[in-house]
C-alpha cells in the first residue's frame, strides 16, 4: 500500500516538490538506483553470495522507483516515526527503517549528480566565502541541544556554549 497522490498540491505537501519536479528527479533517481543495484549484484556474484538476478524474488512494498522516491521524500519532508512511516506505506517499523537507510544514499547521490545538494561542511573559511559568493543575506536557524558534560576539563572547555545553569 503506497500513498497515492491526488494532485500537485498534495504532492507538494507530502514531498516538497511539484509533480513536474518529482518526475525530473525520478529519472536520475532511477538511474542511480539501478546502477547501485547492479553493482551490488556483481559484487555478490563475485563473492559467491548470489544466485538470482536483481528483480527476482518477492517485490516488496515499494515495487517501483517512483514508490521508492516518494517514500524517502515523504520521510524527509514530514519526519514521521518509523511506526507511522511503516503504517503509511504498509510495512512494519523495521522494514521502514531498513528501506529508508537503503534509499537515502541513493537520493543523496542523485542530488549530488544533479548539482542541487547543498554544501554541509566547509574545511576553510575561504570555501565558505566561495560558496556564498553573490549572496546578500544569510539566515541560520539552529536549535541548541543539551550536551552531556565530560569529566575531562579540556573536553568541557571545547564544548562550552556560554550558557550557565541550563535546566533539563
Amino acid at each position: 500500500m503506497v500513498i497515492r497522490i491526488r494532485d500537485d498540491r498534495q504532492m507538494r505537501a507530502l514531498t516538497g516538490l511539484s509533480q513536474k519536479q518529482f518526475d525530473a528527479l525520478l529519472t536520475e533517481f532511477t538511474a542511480v538506483y539501478e546502477e547501485r543495484r547492479w553493482k551490488s549484484y556483481e559484487q555478490d556474484v563475485a563473492a559467491g553470495k548470489r544466485q538470482r538476478k536483481p528483480g527476482a524474488g518477492q517485490k516488496g512494498k515499494l515495487p517501483t522507483p517512483a514508490d521508492k522516491l516518494l517514500f524517502v521524500l515523504y520521510y524527509y519532508k514530514t519526519y514521521p516515526t518509523f511506526d507511522v512511516l511503516g503504517t503509511q506505506f504498509g510495512m512494519v517499523r523495521s522494514k521502514a527503517h531498513e528501506n529508508l537507510h537503503r534509499l537515502s544514499p541513493v537520493l543523496h547521490e542523485t542530488l549530488v549528480r544533479g548539482g542541487v545538494m547543498p554544501h554541509r561542511e566547509f574545511a576553510t573559511p575561504e570555501e565558505l566565502r566561495q560558496a556564498l559568493q553573490g549572496i546578500d543575506q544569510l539566515l541560520i536557524d539552529v536549535t541548541e541541544r543539551l550536551y552531556r558534560r565530560s569529566q575531562d576539563d579540556q573536553v568541557q572547555r571545547a564544548h562550552y556554549s556560554g550558557k550557565k545553569n541550563a535546566t533539563r
